[in-house]
């Protein structure tokens, strides 16, 4: 007998199209976001080229791993979002000084 599929309330229950919890895959997905947006932000303000450029760097990363392990098309979605904000922060930051920007000789 076929089982009916249970309604999810959660928070992130749209990143769970499949009706299976991925909770590793939903923590990834949020934080690439969270991170590309504080990378992206960031990289408008050449003072904190640092911040952006490592966030930046982090967040495409972690992003790129997320892409390899996600399992729905909502974790995808995010993922890209995170990822584009995160790359142009981070090449923002790298324009305005760099990772390692004053700090090493």
């Amino acid at each position: 007998m076929a089982q009916a599929a249970r309604p999810q309330h959660g928070l992130l229950s749209f990143l769970d199209t499949d009706g299976k919890s991925h909770p590793v895959e939903n923590a990834i997905a949020v934080s690439t976001l969270l991170i590309g947006l504080i990378s992206f932000v960031t990289a408008y303000f050449p003072g904190l080229h640092l911040l952006s450029s490592w966030t930046g760097l982090i967040g495409m990363l972690g992003g790129a791993w997320g892409q390899l392990i996600s399992a729905t098309t909502g974790e995808r979605f995010l993922l890209i979002i995170g990822l584009g904000a995160s790359g142009v922060g981070f090449y923002l930051g790298m324009a305005h000084g760099g990772l390692f920007g004053g700090l090493l000789g």
